[in-house]
């Protein structure tokens, strides 16, 4: 018997979790359509999506573990998104966070998803919005997206997390390479991890400096060690009390329109043939644009 899109993410929203994880691979494939996920009718206090977001080898995982642990044991459902970087031959997610993770899938009230960035310029693909969308339908109350970590694109983020954590380590000798990157403008939280380590509190206080340099309101900084437990309750208590920040409104709306444009042309069916036409020189760069630009003028 063949279950339709539609009746996929109708069990799915009934706490059906294989449905769920049906729904959430047909969106990611393109074979939801956004109108039906509009529909979806949404809790009416939402908790605020997380996005946690720092280079490769701060502890995102580790910290997450932490969190995950402390929300499912406060009885919440907590769902979290993990984008990871795309495999040159398969074209999927590596898992890496999964394997990180002791909490990953290890309750009915944890529910883990990797994801790829496939040919997505940033580091958080836009379907992720969607797909959040869908998870909060079906009742998981707390998400959290961990990006990849790869650099300038992390700022993405902005386009499906209402606030961000980003996270900071001692002895990467970049201490303030995230300002440059945009993300502690855009960060709600920072945290330095990995306190058991030298340099952690010259690590907070770079960070502070270049800040207060910019002239931009400094957020909460805190110090944690996953290893140690320390500052973690105090970074869940942060979390906790996160608030809208005005000031980064703007920006935040820019990462949304520039994430929907980009997917309208990765998403045109012409796509693909005017790369090979531009890769043979039969056409110019420019000229391929203005036809992918098209789609909405035709």
């Amino acid at each position: 018997m063949n279950i339709s899109p539609a009746e996929t993410l109708a069990a799915a929203v009934r706490g059906e979790r294989l449905a769920l994880a049906r729904s959430l691979t047909l969106y990611e494939n393109g074979e939801l359509g956004g109108e039906e996920i509009s529909a979806l009718a949404q809790p009416a206090s939402e908790f605020p999506v997380i996005g946690i977001t720092g280079a490769p080898g701060v502890g995102k995982s580790c910290l997450i573990d932490h969190i995950v642990q402390a929300w499912s044991s406060a009885g919440h459902h907590v769902a979290v998104i993990a984008v990871d970087p795309t495999s040159p031959i398969t074209g999927g997610a590596l898992l890496g966070d999964r394997l990180r993770m002791s909490t990953a899938d290890s309750a009915d009230n944890v529910y883990f998803r990797s994801i790829a960035t496939r040919r997505h310029g940033g580091s958080v693909p836009t379907v992720v919005k969607g797909m959040l969308a869908i998870l909060r339908a079906a009742g998981w109350n707390r998400c959290i997206v961990e990006t990849v970590g790869a650099g300038q694109g992390d700022i993405r983020v902005a386009a499906v997390a209402e606030r961000i954590v980003l996270l900071e380590a001692p002895g990467r000798g970049d201490g303030v390479q995230a300002e440059k990157a945009g993300l502690v403008e855009l960060a709600d939280l920072i945290v330095v991890n990995k306190a058991d380590l030298d340099g952690a509190e010259k690590t907070a206080d770079e960070i502070r400096q270049a800040l207060e340099v910019a002239t931009i309101p400094t957020p909460t900084i805190i110090l944690t060690s996953a290893i140690t437990g320390e500052g973690i309750d105090e970074m869940l208590d942060s979390i906790e009390s996160l608030e809208f920040n005005p000031h980064t409104a703007s920006a935040r709306t820019r990462e949304c329109l520039r994430a929907m444009w980009e997917q309208k042309l990765l998403d045109h069916p012409d796509f693909d043939d005017l790369l090979v036409e531009v890769v043979a020189g039969n056409l110019s760069v420019e000229a391929a644009l203005e036809k992918l630009t098209e789609i909405d003028e035709g």
